[in-house]
């Protein structure tokens, strides 16, 4: 039987309390900047679509060359499981992503050139799929066997947003940098039996944008 994401929290129990911790002290923060910023912006993000990772986004202007953006994102969709299907395949692409990204603004918030640095967290349940940029994927193996458990790093980016009107823009942004991946091994998607464990490296594309913006004031 594959396991989903609920089955990761019963196996990491401390790993399921800081999650519940970060999501609390997030809503927090993010209640507390939508109250004291002087501008808000609601984001789509049309990258991750194609990846097929529904997401969105709150920005919140700290000042006139500051803005703190907190995306998420949650997959939690399975291609396909039903074995007898001729175009049935071991692929799966389950994973939740929270990326807070810090910016410096060249001229004025939400216009113009920026530069971001940011961190990200989250937890993956993946399978059949070539990861590229994961330094100890060496051949392409990992494609062969199902992967979960967390992923944690940082990086940094450099982004253009242009000015459509008062409440709305197009942001644009690309990002590097690295990500630490802690994993527990299975044989195939539906196999709950776990091979192995273990950690890898990821150093490459962390983040990359083409976001509609909407403000909210």
């Amino acid at each position: 039987r594959s396991r989903g994401l609920g089955d990761v929290y019963k196996r990491q129990p401390p790993y399921y309390m800081i999650r519940k911790i970060v999501i609390t002290i997030g809503f927090i923060l993010t209640i507390g900047f939508a109250a004291t910023a002087q501008q808000v912006a609601l984001k789509h993000n049309l990258a991750y679509d194609a990846i097929l990772t529904p997401n969105l986004s709150l920005e919140f202007a700290m000042g006139k060359k500051l803005t703190l953006d907190t995306q998420v994102g949650w997959n939690s969709f399975i291609f396909n499981l039903d074995v007898d299907d001729p175009n049935y395949s071991e692929t799966k692409w389950a994973h939740w992503m929270a990326q807070p990204e810090l910016r410096y603004w060249f001229c004025d918030v939400f216009n113009g050139w920026f530069l971001g640095l940011h961190g990200h967290v989250g937890q993956m349940n993946v399978s059949g799929i070539d990861i590229p940029f994961v330094l100890e994927n060496e051949d392409s193996i990992m494609k062969d066997h199902r992967y979960q458990g967390w992923f944690y790093g940082g990086g940094l980016s450099v982004g253009y947003q242009w000015v459509l009107s008062s409440r709305s823009s197009l942001e644009f942004s690309l990002g590097a940098g690295y990500a630490r991946i802690d994993y527990d091994k299975f044989p195939c998607q539906r196999c709950g039996t776990k091979i192995d464990e273990g950690n890898a490296n990821y150093v490459g594309p962390t983040k990359a944008t083409i976001s509609y913006v909407f403000f909210l004031k």
